[in-house]
């Protein structure tokens, strides 16, 4: 009962998701960010820099591929786009394609807008765009709208075993 406890107590500290419970639990450094989520915006990833006056070159977000039949993560800038001939390169592939939303949902835990790279149901392959190294700290999704956790690329790459390659385009 009380190591049920404490996990309850470290989840609702850590912001109440997967994502800042594995923060958490791993010992990381982050920093979260909240807002109101506008369910009327057009874009997740702008809102969150727009509603964290950050600029979208340091706001990541996830993106669940299908590369040669296996779900794997991209995580690029919300200023650029998913090159997916660069992503199934950088994981050995041939072909990738954006996985089903459904599919991804079901796999990550997450739902779209919310999707996280740390503390999925099962975790992916990962690819972190290179950019990312170009920033003492990044942005990305807590594992809720409206929820973002600020860390080092190093610490996100390190926590999800990601490949650090160039994947996004402008």
């Amino acid at each position: 009962m009380a190591k049920k406890a404490a996990k309850a107590r470290a989840r609702q500290q850590a912001g109440g998701t997967p994502a800042t419970v594995a923060l958490a639990a791993a010992g990381a450094d982050f920093t979260l960010h909240s807002y109101v989520h506008d369910p009327a915006h057009p874009s997740y990833g702008e809102e969150a820099a727009e509603a964290m006056g950050v600029s979208p070159d340091r706001v990541f977000k996830t993106l669940v591929a299908d590369v040669d039949g296996a779900l794997t993560v991209a995580v690029v800038p919300v200023s650029g786009s998913l090159d997916l001939k660069a992503l199934a390169a950088a994981v050995g592939g041939k072909r990738a394609a954006m996985a089903d939303p459904a599919a991804a949902e079901r796999t990550t835990g997450y739902v779209r807008g919310g999707i996280s790279p740390l503390g999925q149901r099962r975790r992916l392959p990962t690819v972190l765009d290179a950019s990312a190294a170009g920033h003492s700290t990044i942005c990305v999704s807590a594992g809720r709208r409206g929820l973002e956790v600020e860390l080092a690329p190093g610490t996100l790459a390190a926590l999800t075993g990601a490949v650090v390659a160039p994947v996004s385009r402008s």
